[in-house]
């Protein structure tokens, strides 16, 4: 299967969770938890880089 169609079909529609949020504190977890894997992933790419050159640097 075609990752970006996975992708695609499990993408949540954010604006309608925010729209039907019974509250501000739901509204503020749905915002955490959408942009927080993103956050972690790019941490994580940013790690592996600088590890990566600072190996390279060593030798």
């Amino acid at each position: 299967m075609n990752i970006i169609a996975l992708i695609l079909f499990l993408q949540v529609d954010i604006e309608e969770k925010i729209k039907n949020a019974p509250d501000k504190s739901y509204e503020i977890g749905v915002v955490i938890g959408t942009y927080l894997p993103f956050v972690i992933l790019a941490g994580l790419a940013y790690l592996f880089y600088y590890l990566a050159k600072k190996r390279k640097s060593k030798n």
